[in-house]
């Protein structure tokens, strides 16, 4: 999530074209159902892999049986860059999803090429930033910081009137470390003091920019 708001958000940055010719050229577009598994934590990695349609989910579950959420890779964006073997977290469809996969011995192929090395080096250092930025927001000191973080980090740069929230309250509460009561409940303040509004359940606008931005700064 993108909470200082640099002038290339990781969220909303495109691979570069060398990288996507070659996901479009060497991969396969797969559909996974709500809740499919793409991969599990733990399995060795082997593809990369790039939202085409809808939302994905990274979770794990730690030692003690609880789920951490990850982060959360809209359309366009890569996921699955791992600096080990193995994968730390599980990705699932958050909702209904088509996904690019290629293998990552596919790419090593190609490897020598200044800007495919220069696209991989790119999107990894996009991929650290996000894990950088998800540390930065469990730290805030209040479970309203973090909601208006989080929120703001899916407002900022949007055109429509509403903004779209594709995860449930339990994602959320998951990906901020709060229980699903503390996030409801901090939601309903933001709306009651007039800082954003839910129009529905799934979609939100802020109606009160500098409010949000001085609780998400």
């Amino acid at each position: 999530m993108t909470l200082a708001y640099p002038l290339e958000d990781p969220r909303t940055a495109a691979p570069s074209r060398a990288l996507s010719d070659v996901l479009d050229r060497l991969g396969v577009r797969l559909a996974y159902a709500k809740d499919a598994e793409i991969y599990a934590q733990e399995d060795e990695v082997e593809f990369l892999y790039q939202v085409v349609s809808g939302v994905v989910r990274t979770m794990r579950l730690n030692a003690d049986g609880r789920r951490q959420v990850g982060d959360f890779y809209v359309a366009g964006e890569m996921f699955g860059l791992e600096p080990g073997p193995d994968h730390q977290f599980t990705a699932e469809a958050l909702c209904d999803c088509q996904v690019q996969v290629v293998r990552r011995a596919a790419v090593r192929a190609l490897a020598g090429d200044r800007e495919l090395d220069r696209a991989i080096l790119e999107a990894t250092r996009r991929e650290l930033q996000r894990m950088q930025e998800h540390v930065l927001l469990l730290g805030r000191r209040s479970a309203r910081e973090k909601v208006a973080g989080f929120l703001m980090s899916l407002a900022q740069d949007h055109t429509e009137d509403t903004v779209r929230l594709p995860m449930g309250r339990q994602d959320m509460a998951d990906y901020l470390g709060l229980t699903i009561e503390t996030v409801s409940r901090t939601l309903t303040q933001l709306q009651g003091d007039a800082i954003v509004e839910f129009p529905e359940l799934r979609r939100f606008r802020v109606t009160r920019w500098a409010a949000l931005e001085d609780l998400a700064a």
